[in-house]
C-alpha cells in the first residue's frame, strides 16, 4: 500500500508468483470506504466469479456456493490476488484524469514485476490500456479479450470485460463465460487456483 497518498486505498492482496491476480481500474468511493474490492452490490464481480469454473475449488474448499467481497483477502490462500491499476477512489473510473494514469501504471508495473503473478487480469480495457500506454510505452492495443500479445516478463496479460454495471454491453453470463475461459486458460499454461 502506498503511504504517500492522502486517501484511504485498498490494500494490494499480492504474493510471489501467484497464478493470478485481478486487476481493477481503480477502486470505488464506495468500495474504498467498505475495505474490499467490488464491493458495491450491483457489480458483477462476486456473483460472475461464484458461477464460474474459475471459483470452483475455492468454494468446494470454503463449502459455499457463493463469494462475497469479505473473500477477496481470503482468496490469497487460493492462489488469487487483488489490485488496481490507480489507487486513488472516485465515484467513477471517468472522473480519473491522464495524470492519474501516468502516475499510477509505473506502479502497478513495479508490483507485477516483484511479484511475477502467472497472470494479470484486467478488468476492461480502459485500464489495460492506459497501463499499456504509460507503463508498458507502447501505442498499439489489441481490441480483443482475452490473453494478449504483450507480456511483463514471466506474466501473461489478460483482459475481461469490466463487471462494473455501467459496462452494459455485458450480460452476467457473459462475465462468467469469460471467467470460465480465464481458468481454461490457466490450466493451459499449467496455473491452475485452489
Amino acid at each position: 500500500m502506498d503511504t504517500d497518498s492522502d486517501f484511504a486505498v485498498l490494500p494490494d492482496y499480492l504474493a510471489p508468483k501467484m497464478p493470478l491476480v485481478f486487476i481493477g481500474i481503480n477502486p470505488s468511493t464506495y468500495s474504498a470506504a467498505q475495505g474490499h474490492y467490488f464491493a458495491r452490490r450491483t457489480n458483477r464481480f462476486w456473483p460472475a466469479l461464484s458461477q464460474s469454473r474459475l471459483s470452483e475449488p475455492i468454494r468446494a474448499a470454503l463449502g459455499r456456493d457463493r463469494l462475497e467481497p469479505t473473500d477477496d483477502a481470503r482468496l490469497l490462500a487460493f492462489g488469487i490476488g487483488f489490485t488496481d491499476l490507480v489507487k486513488r477512489p472516485s465515484a467513477r473510473a471517468a472522473e480519473l484524469s491522464r495524470a492519474d494514469y501516468r502516475i499510477w501504471a509505473p506502479k502497478l508495473r513495479q508490483r507485477l514485476e516483484h511479484y511475477q503473478p502467472r497472470v494479470a487480469c484486467f478488468h476492461g480495457f480502459t485500464g489495460y490500456r492506459a497501463f499499456v500506454r504509460d507503463a508498458l510505452g507502447l501505442t498499439e492495443v489489441p481490441r480483443n479479450l482475452g490473453p494478449q500479445p504483450h507480456s511483463l516478463g514471466p506474466t501473461r496479460l489478460y483482459v475481461v470485460p469490466n463487471p462494473s454495471p455501467a459496462n452494459a454491453h455485458f450480460t452476467l453470463a457473459d462475465q462468467i463465460a469469460w471467467y470460465d475461459r480465464l481458468a481454461d486458460f490457466l490450466a493451459e499454461i499449467g496455473a491452475e487456483i485452489g
